[in-house]
């Protein structure tokens, strides 16, 4: 698939219409530029949740030259810039997205820059008036629930991250992230049998008792410290 994208995107993005191009001429010519951005968008995407995010910064690079302001666009050069940890880039970029945009996105964008920036009562919010935009994003869901755990609101986290849970994509393994910041926020809590009750799902009796170390030390340094892992963009 990806290789039949690079081909196909070999071609001029903007196919220059006649001077004289008949209605449906433009009507074609529109059909065929608006298939050729969206197999870039694709590009674009695949490369990021491939881990590369600098070739995914270089093909929006490309790409702005055809469609500048895309919001689309501008947002996974935010989300690329945190995945590099170029946090005074995102903020840049961030800048460029008009403040009166309330997509999810656009708002999932401002949220991982103040998470980030661990001004975690500011993500939360930003996070909530993207989950308003897009309620049916779990990821959206899992970025809420965290910055809410983050800030001290712990009740509510897990009410989120339960809800983010239930709407995750892979049905079959949970979503383990979801999953796993779910158990944080329940050993965070002293819910500690909750959240082992949820690692049973991990049928690797190893990577479960990793986990179960891994989320009590995270639970312990969250209630001492303000520090911490900023969660993954989408």
């Amino acid at each position: 698939m990806r290789r039949t994208l690079a081909l196909m995107l070999s071609l001029p993005l903007v196919l220059a219409a006649p001077a004289t191009a008949a209605p449906s001429d433009k009507a074609e010519e529109t059909a065929v530029g608006g298939s050729m951005r969206s197999l870039y968008m694709e590009l674009i995407r695949q490369a990021r949740a491939d881990g590369k995010a600098r070739a995914a910064l270089a093909y929006l690079d490309d790409f702005d030259r055809q469609h500048p302001n895309d919001r689309e666009a501008q947002v996974l050069r935010v989300n690329c810039l945190l995945d590099l940890g170029q946090i005074a880039g995102a903020q840049q970029a961030l800048a460029r997205i008009p403040a009166s945009e309330r997509s999810g996105g656009a708002m999932a964008a401002r949220g991982h820059v103040l998470a980030a920036e661990e001004r975690w009562g500011e993500a939360a919010t930003a996070y909530a008036a993207a989950q308003a935009a897009s309620p049916a994003d779990s990821y959206i869901g899992n970025a809420l629930g965290y910055a809410e755990l983050r800030a001290g609101h712990t009740d509510a986290a897990i009410e989120t991250l339960r809800r983010a849970l239930d709407l995750a994509p892979d049905a079959a393994h949970g979503d383990a992230v979801v999953r796993n910041n779910l158990a944080l926020a329940l050993t965070t809590a002293g819910r500690t049998d909750e959240a082992a009750a949820l690692l049973a799902r991990v049928r690797d009796t190893g990577e479960r008792a990793r986990l179960r170390s891994q989320l009590a030390l995270e639970a312990a340094r969250i209630s001492s410290s303000k520090g911490g892992a900023v969660p993954n963009a989408q």
